[in-house]
């Protein structure tokens, strides 16, 4: 299992919008099933629930890109378009 973790020798991916928003999306369906359960155990109410986390889903997509892409310019060297992942 702990193999299945560890990157592969050479292994790298391509630094894009693409990779950020596929990121997004993952990221946020795990925060807004999160979300969702916190704001049930909060109020006791599914409708409220799901309107909430319906919401937020898009907002915190949304922000998390811009982030990823804040830090993509951030730590990118000049003229390098790739993130190495080494052991």
């Amino acid at each position: 299992m702990i193999d299945l973790l560890k990157p592969k020798k050479g292994f790298s991916l391509k630094d894009s919008p693409k990779i950020s928003a596929i990121k997004a999306v993952t990221w946020r369906m795990v925060g807004t099933i999160d979300t969702m359960i916190i704001s049930f155990l909060l109020t006791g109410n599914v409708k409220i629930a799901v309107s909430i986390g319906g919401f937020e889903v898009f907002s915190k997509m949304f922000l998390y890109f811009l982030h990823e892409r804040a830090w993509a310019r951030i730590t990118r060297k000049d003229g390098e378009t790739e993130v190495r992942v080494s052991k």
